[in-house]
């Protein structure tokens, strides 16, 4: 079966950083777009950052700067690097994979809650 597993959430205060990791399994990694995408109470769900695989990655424009995505094709494994912290980024983040070739097979990580106060 496929399962995203996110981890690293937690509670840090404003200027803090934090680091979330997602491992993934039982799909090949390297067929996958993978992206972070975040949640907030009453508000809709954004993508924060994403990649193929490639030199490109994407990131939204209130959190380009701040945070840096990464992936490792071999280990299954994609990170965000989370610095410069805003209340405003408090939110559950989640793991998404999305095949490069078929895009509505999508699958989703149980997210994992960030939350940015002092």
């Amino acid at each position: 079966q496929v399962q995203l597993v996110e981890s690293g959430g937690g509670l840090v205060q404003p200027g803090g950083s934090l680091r979330l990791s997602c491992a993934a399994s039982g799909i090949i990694f390297s067929g996958y777009n993978m992206g972070w995408y975040r949640q907030a109470p009453g508000k809709q769900r954004e993508l924060v950052a994403s990649s193929t695989g490639g030199t490109s990655t994407y990131y939204a424009d209130s959190v380009k700067g701040r945070f840096t995505f990464s992936r490792d094709n071999a280990k299954n494994t994609v990170t965000l690097q989370m610095n410069s912290l805003k209340p405003e980024d408090t939110a559950v983040y989640y793991c998404n994979a999305r095949n490069l070739v078929s895009s509505w097979r999508a699958y989703w990580g149980q997210g994992t809650q960030v939350t940015v106060s002092s």
